[in-house]
């Protein structure tokens, strides 16, 4: 291939693909030992930025023109269009809630309902229920999730199980709801009827929220004593005296609810969601509004500025009581650009490496390598895996494992809803795992716990793809077709039985 009239293109060379790999290990391991969690705050981000140079260092190495790089680079900020509109408007729907008494509602309900000894295991059986009706876990993580861990802060118990136990539901009613975008996606890929994927998912998915909910109770009982009754009751007092709570404050939630459900485009429907709270928040919390906004006597003049001041910056109460304070004085959509900012490193660099030819470089001698059943079920779990941290993306790491293996998992006579089952639980699963991955980085910007506190907590998110392996492992619910009469890649027969394809 002849590039600009005078440059070939090369193949890229193992050593090429390895080498981005080694810096971003390098880069972001040497961020964390620097700086700790800090190191999202800016270093890993930076990290991200110069991994993607040497990606585009290694493609020119290989005669590919600079116009290609950034042609790749446009596409990577296609990708996330989506993404990012979703996260500036979890950021606004934050701060707007708080200031209309949406959140600081939640909390002072859930406080007087939900006892700590449970506590973790409804949070993640709530989130679940509400994932699966709308079928976004990002929705339901920036919205009940946000408030279930404020309830968490007030009841004295651990924000990082709760965030742990957010995650799991979310991911459970993600994964089966027909309405979620990842799953249409997934058996998009694979080839497969959308409801046929959700029954299969549900033979590893429901057994790992079952154990996830039973670690949350017992977590639950073990963790100890919880706050101080007498606090509690403080700081419910200074929620009844700074908001007027009322079930009317909910009715924003209940906007969204019904917008996700009729399947309204998830940033439209969030700040239709804000909008629409700072309608309610004029109305239901003049005396917020107004002492936020700076503006007295005008009140159309005081939601229209203080809602904008919310959805920018973040709203802030100073009420004296810590918890309270750090409950509320959040949001803004500035408040997401930090992760923003990590996203498009991670998703760049990643869409470098798949462009230009350095992920399938790595992955074509693993797919070699599965001789057997066993092992082409860890491979195609490490490499969605693997994408998910190299690539930061989930939908790559979705994608990718299903258009490369589906062929491979036709010639061994596997049936494609294996494949649908095994990427689903590979990838999307483990993306809220790494930090600085788009759903990583989501979920610790929502939730305001780092992804590495929360990340031992996250049950199902673990045991979903271990389970998952271990069926690929024991042969239990892999279903057979009838192998292809296409030639094993690399002249490989199937490996599952000495001669021949393996039967029934």
């Amino acid at each position: 291939m002849d590039v600009a009239g005078s440059r070939s293109v090369r193949a890229p060379s193992l050593t090429d693909a390895i080498i981005p790999l080694a810096a971003l290990v390098l880069l972001i391991g040497g961020s964390i030992l620097l700086f700790g969690l800090d190191a999202l705050d800016g270093p890993i981000q930076t990290a991200m930025v110069l991994s993607a140079m040497v990606a585009a260092l290694i493609a020119m190495k290989n005669g590919h023109s600079w116009v290609e790089i950034q042609q790749a680079g446009q596409s990577a900020m296609g990708s996330i269009t989506s993404a990012l509109f979703i996260l500036l408007a979890v950021g606004g729907l934050i701060g707007v809630w708080n200031m209309s008494g949406t959140i600081p509602t939640l909390v002072y309900y859930g406080i007087q309902v939900l006892a700590p000894s449970w506590y973790f295991a409804a949070t993640a059986l709530i989130c679940g229920v509400v994932a699966m009706s709308i079928g976004s876990s990002w929705t339901t993580a920036g919205t009940i999730g946000v408030g279930l861990v404020g309830i968490a802060v007030m009841l004295g118990v651990s924000p990082a199980i709760t965030a742990g136990a957010v995650i799991s539901g979310a991911y459970l009613g993600d994964k089966l709801s027909p309405l979620s975008e990842t799953t249409i996606l997934t058996s998009q890929m694979v080839g497969v009827d959308t409801h046929e994927h959700i029954k299969r998912q549900a033979w590893t998915s429901v057994p790992a929220f079952v154990i996830a909910f039973i670690l949350f109770l017992i977590l639950g009982f073990i963790q100890g004593p919880a706050q101080d009754p007498v606090s509690t009751d403080s700081e419910l007092a200074e929620l009844g005296r700074l908001y007027n709570i009322t079930p009317l404050n909910l009715l924003p939630l209940a906007l969204l609810v019904v917008l996700s459900a009729r399947k309204v485009p998830a940033s439209l429907a969030l700040m239709s969601s804000a909008l629409f709270a700072g309608i309610t928040g004029a109305l239901l919390q003049p005396q917020v509004v107004a002492e936020f906004s700076g503006v007295n006597g005008n009140p159309v003049l005081a939601a229209v500025k203080g809602t904008w001041q919310a959805m920018s910056t973040g709203f802030v109460k100073a009420s004296g009581i810590g918890d309270i304070d750090s409950l509320l004085s959040r949001g803004g959509m500035d408040s997401m650009l930090l992760t923003i900012w990590l996203i498009i490193g991670a998703v760049t660099f990643g869409m470098l490496l798949e462009a230009f030819g350095l992920i399938d470089r790595l992955i074509n001698p693993l797919v070699a390598a599965a001789r057997s059943r066993g092992r082409l079920y860890l491979t195609v779990f490490g490499c969605a895996f693997g994408l998910n941290v190299v690539a930061g993306d989930q939908y790559i790491a979705l994608v990718l494992p299903s258009r490369v293996f589906r062929a491979e998992f036709a010639k061994r006579g596997l049936a494609p809803t294996n494949l649908s089952r095994l990427a689903a639980d590979s990838g999307t699963v483990t993306s809220p795992l790494v930090p600085w991955n788009s759903c990583g980085a989501f979920m610790a910007a929502a939730l305001g716990v780092p992804t590495l506190l929360y990340l031992p907590f996250a049950f199902f998110n673990i045991l979903s793809p271990l389970l998952s392996v271990i069926y690929g492992i024991t042969g239990f619910k892999v279903e057979k077709t009838a192998p292809s009469s296409e030639l094993q890649p690399h002249g490989k027969t199937d490996p599952d039985q000495p001669a021949g394809p393996e039967k029934e």
